[in-house]
């Protein structure tokens, strides 16, 4: 085989294409939680607080000059990110559930019908009845 031929095989792979379905999704889903941080729940709690936008929340340790910048701690920032991947983890934590619980309702239907027996299994069960007649 050759190194396209081989490489096409890998690419094309069930498990490939589904890693790289889940990273665009997960990317996309991203920016919708970040989003939802940034536009809906954050500008509520800055509000209850008096007007801090979380963003600029930040500890100065040196102040710029003409010649270096200045050096920032800048806590606000990562508290965002904390809550964004609080909500993520809620929202797939939520999601994993709901899948879940529709599989056991799924199994549980499965498993309450059993399906009619087959011409062949009918036959099996006459055959295996008379069997057990002609054993006495």
């Amino acid at each position: 085989m050759s190194i396209i031929q081989d490489f096409k095989k890998f690419a094309m792979r069930g498990n490939v294409i589904d890693l790289a379905t889940g990273v665009i999704i997960g990317a996309a889903f991203g920016k919708i939680v970040s989003s939802l941080v940034d536009n809906v729940l954050v500008p509520p709690i800055g509000y209850a607080l008096s007007g801090i936008n979380f963003s600029e929340l930040a500890i100065t340790l040196r102040e710029k000059t003409e010649t270096t910048p200045a050096v920032v701690i800048s806590y606000g920032k990562f508290l965002q990110s904390s809550v964004d991947f609080l909500i993520v983890a809620i929202c797939v934590f939520a999601l994993i559930q709901a899948i879940q619980h529709l599989r056991k309702r799924e199994e549980a239907v499965v498993a309450a019908v059993e399906p009619e027996p087959t011409k062949s299994e009918i036959i099996l069960r006459e055959i295996r009845d008379l069997l057990k007649q002609w054993k006495v």
